[in-house]
């Protein structure tokens, strides 16, 4: 069985079984055709990935493997928050008449600030510190950034990594505000394990752990008949990740450079209704 079936698999049904409706209040988020979109949710979901064991990759169905390592160097190496860079679709609600989403994600990441060593972006600050002083306790990502977030079209939901080497491994912590667990929850998981792999190798490190905090884990009103039909499947065994192991320049990643073998998954063939 693979161990992220059994997490996301026992975070839906703690949610459905335990969770708190929203139903009462006025919410923001809207389906498609103009209706409230309702949440039944849980508080401070804690989930464990040991990136050394197997890869977290759900096999209840699919996960788009390709399309989340492409918007993850979308973020996070090209640093861009134009559409018109991203192969998917994903992000076109949120985008205005030029493709943009405003000042979010990827345009926060590349934004650059002085420090004593020199000018950095976040991104290049991470890698400089993972070489040159990886005991350092203060390596993270923060894309939260209060005087920008008029100008954001969507804000961050993923919007914190803590990087920590212990030894010679490196550990993550994923910090979400908030996550639709159907829609985006494996997405995210295989993003940032990605990431730190990427991390990892080029600074010379293995990868360990990500741990991935949620503050306000949901499951949309017509979500929960989908995530239902999920709960009744038998995990399937996780499949073989491999990526190239000769890139030692992060920027030179590319959705070629990463592979998943044996990936089996159960037919989910439902379009998934998301909530703008």
């Amino acid at each position: 069985m693979s161990r992220a079936d059994e997490i996301f698999l026992q975070n839906c049904r703690d949610i459905l079984e335990n969770g708190v409706y929203d139903t009462d209040f006025a919410v923001r988020p809207r389906w498609a055709d103009g209706t409230p979109a309702h949440t039944v949710k849980k508080f401070g979901i804690v989930n464990r990935y040991n990136l050394q064991e197997e890869f977290p990759i759900l096999t209840v169905r699919r996960t788009a493997f390709k399309s989340c390592i492409d918007e993850l160097l979308w973020i996070w190496q090209k640093k861009s928050n134009n559409v018109h860079d991203l192969k998917s679709h994903i992000w076109d609600s949120w985008a205005d008449e030029t493709g943009s989403i405003g000042k979010a994600y990827g345009y926060q990441l590349g934004v650059k600030h002085e420090y004593a060593e020199g000018m950095f972006d976040q991104v290049d600050r991470v890698l400089y510190d993972l070489k040159h002083n990886p005991t350092s306790r203060r390596i993270l990502t923060n894309i939260f950034n209060f005087a920008d977030l008029h100008e954001m079209h969507l804000y961050p939901c993923a919007y914190s990594m803590t990087f920590n080497v212990s030894g010679d491994t490196l550990n993550g912590i994923l910090n979400q505000r908030s996550q639709d667990m159907l829609t985006a929850n494996n997405w995210n998981v295989v993003q940032y394990s990605v990431l730190l792999m990427m991390l990892a190798q080029v600074s010379g490190l293995k990868a360990g752990e990500l741990v991935h905090v949620i503050a306000d884990a949901h499951l949309y009103d017509r979500h929960i008949p989908l995530v239902k039909q999920l709960l009744d499947r038998e995990p399937l065994p996780a499949p073989k990740f491999t990526m190239d192991t000769s890139i030692t320049d992060f920027y030179a990643f590319t959705t070629d450079s990463f592979r998943l073998e044996g990936y089996e998954f159960h037919p989910f063939d439902v379009k998934i209704p998301v909530a703008i």
